[in-house]
């Protein structure tokens, strides 16, 4: 565990509000109890001071080719050391990994030392491991699989050693995060790939429990720093017209049209059973909508 950047204290006369604090790291702010969590289940107020619980906890790490973080156009044909926590700031219904994203679960045991199922690596460990994976064509680490940013001192120790090392760092990301922590990491980062999941603020609203705003001012500040792209999980019904496809694509090209934009189908998986995923001939003319904006337009999950 380790204290946590980005938050302050709330200052109170009432005994039952002393010791709380404000966390700055995401658009949330979340105002947090002593023994309580953030909505991110990860950033834990204890005694008055906020902490980022999962710290250095990696239950997923795997040697990816870059592709499937999906970037397309960063390094292809490389791979790319991938390591992720548990937890996020966002709750999309329909989250496709949900199994570490939305575990919400205190994954130490009470004895409050060690993690009870998921090991423990320090940033040293994981760069070591990602220079040692050199021969096999890795070019660096990728914070993934469930919400990097929601554990950015980790990302923050990482990034900045891996930087050292001569290695590349990529951010898998929702972009659910204030400008001055984002602005203050961008430049450890080589390459980010952000999930803009709808071009509608009552999406971000009812599917997901945030707002669409602080997102796309994340890819417009990530995209004057390093490369990005986009992706979108597209939901029948939901975020599928061809309307709002052409608006999102066409609000990326206003940032550059050069960004590549992945479309991808869904799955029905946690808490939306429906609908269905959409069909692929329905995938491709949205991506031909898209391709009217932007330069490169891919269709994933086929």
């Amino acid at each position: 565990m380790r204290e946590a950047m980005f938050w302050e204290a709330v200052g109170s006369t009432e005994e039952s509000e002393r010791r709380r604090v404000r966390c700055r790291l995401c658009p949330h702010e979340c105002v947090i109890a002593p023994g309580s969590r953030g909505k991110c289940h990860v950033r834990l107020n204890r005694g008055g001071a906020l902490f980022a619980e999962a710290w250095g906890v990696v239950p997923a790490l795997a040697l990816d080719p870059i592709e499937k973080k999906p970037l397309s156009r960063f390094h292809p044909g490389s791979y790319i050391l991938s390591a992720g926590g548990y937890g996020c700031n966002l709750s999309c219904l329909f989250c496709q990994n949900h199994g570490i994203s939305q575990r919400g679960l205190d994954p130490f045991n009470r004895s409050g030392d060690e993690p009870a199922d998921d090991r423990r690596v320090l940033p040293e460990d994981l760069v070591n491991e990602a220079l040692a994976l050199r021969d096999e064509g890795n070019i660096g680490i990728a914070f993934t699989y469930n919400e990097p940013l929601i554990g950015y001192e980790y990302v923050w120790d990482t990034a900045r050693l891996a930087k050292e090392k001569g290695l590349l760092t990529v951010l898998v990301t929702n972009g659910y995060v204030n400008a001055t922590p984002l602005q203050r990491l961008l430049p450890y980062i080589d390459a980010m790939n952000v999930d803009l999941k709808a071009f509608s603020d009552s999406f971000y609203r009812d599917l997901c429990g945030g707002s669409l705003n602080p997102v796309l001012e994340t890819v417009r500040s990530a995209a004057g720093s390093c490369h990005v792209e986009i992706t979108t999980l597209v939901i029948p019904g939901e975020n599928s017209s061809a309307e709002e496809i052409d608006a999102l694509s066409r609000w990326i090209a206003s940032v550059n049209p050069g960004i590549p934009l992945h479309l991808n189908r869904h799955h029905p998986d946690y808490l939306m059973n429906e609908p269905p995923p959409i069909d692929r001939d329905s995938l491709f003319r949205l991506a031909d909508v898209s391709r009217r904006s932007l330069s490169h337009v891919y269709t994933g999950n086929l």
